[in-house]
């Protein structure tokens, strides 16, 4: 069976972990705290007690946002998530996962099996024990394929479990409870919903951290990196998709639209960093390209610097994410600058077979055309090249000076000396480039560099998960299959009814398989004398059970009945008995394919119990319609033209 991490291994990630751990029990038992004192405070008409609970209030309240900073600062321990190699890389912003409670299932599964399936839940133990102990597992997966498949796995299981035991009417009763990746705030529900979408977003966390921990100096680490980031991208933005009314804020759509949009910026800095790699180092059009590039990444980042300081974003997101993210796009930006001016001055005027090529290129390159004399005179001028590079220099060193000028605001990210690195190599870079090609006798003003125009030769992709490529088995696959053993089916309980052979057979006609249908009775007839009706499924021949048997099996077992009869075992499916005209078209769940075609989630209201039925997620799945024929009204899965007398 699939494995977690071992939670007590103390790798520098599970002691973040651990401490994210015990923040969020801290965070909740504070709130509880000021739950309890605010309703003493609202409760009291006591003026000495009010002013007591008041200065209660208070403790807690600063206490509850010390802690809030502490989990930030947790928050922004990127160092940790990212490799070992020498080489310095720009740091990326890595997810911690959410944390859960433990949940025992045992017993409110083991009534479901009884009252529901009216089998005895006791023989269900060990099955329950699996999925508890997979739940178990998926709290700690490892940051690789493994823990990944392991996510998926219980996601996958999840389907199953909502189909055998979530009817659309009523709830188990139990809580799913999930703590806020961004806030450490609990949240519980009794929605599966809600149980579905924290996997799914720790999918999405996992496959960040995967990307951040990746060595971005190599080819096959940026492209590593980059699959991982766009997964993490797809991962988040399923789940704004096919979600509604999250409990918990880092599951909001606001803040699912941020950290898509932050996961499509870090893509789009690997794809600079690959350009970087793969770029010949003096030729024109490849430093125009990696001019473009960067200010491609800086565009994206801008963007994710919006959306991180809209009203309702920026008072949770970490305050080391936005300054990182505004940084990025100041250096970005910088960078844009430099290169622009590298290409400009340190490679050779055009031969006149490259002019018109260049010229087309350049044409292109700036968002306003630079004053001066026409593209062509510029490009084959070197006094007028090394002078534009001169005004695209100045302004790459006072954005280097602003990302470094920002970064120094945050105290979180003072610490992290790799960025402090990188932004001051950069600005070393640009300052030693000016001054090598400043001449004294310069009289000109340097004038204004137009901004470079943003564009990239890898647009990011987001990548939903592939759920089907993890192929789960139904754990309750014994309760029979799910066309007719599902959790919205109810049934009559199961008859025992003893059939003899008559002259003419047993007198009905069977389909269908898995399980076997009475498709019809003939009147008068044996299995009609019996009691046995049209609709009827048969779950056991002489004390065999046959919900899953197909029907030539069930065919051989009536057959090797001798004189003495058999004894069948049936169920009828409540409203099924009596079919209207137009009740033909029946609905197929395929039981064996594992998840279904359509895995859009719809948002519905549920009519679970609950005072805010407004906020529950609930997922409702859209089965796959039945082609196959069908006959009075009840669902058949592999309905052949094998329907014959016996």
């Amino acid at each position: 069976s699939q494995q977690g991490c071992d939670p007590f291994a103390q790798t520098q990630r599970s002691k973040l972990q651990h401490r994210r751990a015990r923040i969020n029990q801290q965070i909740n038992k504070e709130m509880r705290m000021r739950a309890g004192a605010e309703n003493l405070f609202r409760a009291t008409s006591n003026h000495k007690v009010k002013e007591t609970v008041a200065l209660e209030l208070s403790y807690v309240n600063s206490n509850l946002q010390l802690l809030k900073e502490e989990l930030e600062e947790l928050n922004s321990s990127m160092d940790v998530y990212q490799n070992d190699s020498e080489s310095i890389s720009v740091p990326m912003i890595p997810l911690g996962l959410k944390e859960t409670k433990e949940l025992d299932l045992l017993v409110p599964l083991k009534d479901f099996i009884t009252e529901h399936y009216g089998e005895e839940g006791v023989l269900f133990e060990k099955e329950i024990k699996e999925f508890m102990e997979l739940r178990q597992a998926m709290r700690t997966p490892s940051r690789n394929e493994a823990g990944l498949e392991l996510l998926m796995e219980y996601y996958n299981q999840l389907y199953f479990l909502d189909s055998r035991f979530f009817p659309p009417t009523k709830t188990l009763g139990v809580f799913f409870h999930w703590y806020d990746s961004l806030t450490g705030v609990p949240s519980h529900q009794r929605a599966l919903a809600f149980e579905k979408g924290s996997v799914l977003f720790n999918l999405g966390a996992l496959h960040t951290q995967i990307g951040a921990r990746q060595d971005r100096a190599s080819l096959p680490g940026l492209n590593q990196a980059i699959d991982a980031f766009q997964k993490a991208a797809g991962a988040f933005n399923y789940l704004k998709e096919n979600f509604s009314n999250a409990p918990s804020l880092d599951m909001s759509a606001a803040s699912l639209t941020m950290l898509v949009r932050l996961m499509v910026a870090q893509v789009q800095e690997c794809v600079f960093e690959k350009m970087t790699l793969l770029c010949a180092q003096n030729d024109f059009l490849a430093r125009l390209q990696l001019a473009q590039e960067a200010a491609r990444v800086e565009e994206v980042y801008s963007l994710v610097h919006q959306t991180m300081s809209q009203p309702h974003v920026k008072d949770y997101v970490p305050f080391s994410w936005t300054t990182m993210v505004h940084v990025k796009s100041e250096h970005f930006k910088a960078l844009s600058h430099y290169f622009a001016a590298i290409a400009l001055c340190d490679c050779p005027a055009p031969s006149d077979a490259e002019l018109l090529e260049q010229e087309k290129a350049f044409l292109q390159f700036h968002v306003t055309m630079p004053e001066g004399p026409s593209l062509r005179v510029l490009l084959q001028d070197p006094e007028e090249r090394r002078k534009l590079g001169k005004a695209h220099l100045k302004k790459a060193i006072m954005k280097h000076e602003e990302a470094m000028r920002i970064h120094g605001l945050c105290k979180i990210l003072r610490k992290m000396d790799i960025l402090q690195e990188v932004l001051s190599f950069a600005h070393k870079r640009s300052l030693s480039k000016y001054s090598e090609i400043d001449h004294e006798e310069d009289f000109f003003e340097t004038g204004e560099a137009p901004d470079i125009h943003p564009k990239t030769h890898q647009k990011p992709e987001i990548k939903s998960p592939n759920f089907s490529q993890v192929k789960v088995t139904d754990l309750f696959h014994r309760l029979g299959p799910l066309s007719v053993f599902s959790a919205k089916n109810k049934w009559y309980p199961a008859r025992r009814v003893h059939l003899m052979r008559g002259e003419n057979g047993f007198g009905f006609t069977l389909r269908g398989d898995s399980p076997v249908l009475i498709a019809g009775v003939i009147p008068g007839g044996c299995a009609a004398e019996a009691g046995l009706k049209e609709g009827d499924y048969i779950i056991s021949v002489n004390g065999k059970d046959c919900k899953w048997s197909k029907h030539a099996e069930v065919v051989q077992l009536l057959k090797s009945t001798g004189k003495e009869g058999v004894d069948i075992g049936v169920i009828t499916l409540q409203g099924s008995e009596c079919p209207k005209a137009g009740d033909r078209k029946a609905v197929v769940m395929s039981s064996g394919s594992g998840m279904p075609k359509s895995n859009k989630e719809n948002s519905r209201k549920s009519l679970m119990n609950s005072k805010s039925a407004s906020t529950l997620l609930v997922w409702s799945k859209k089965s796959k319609r039945s082609k196959k024929s069908t006959y009075s009204g009840v669902p058949f899965t592999a309905v052949g033209d094998n329907e014959a007398m016996y």
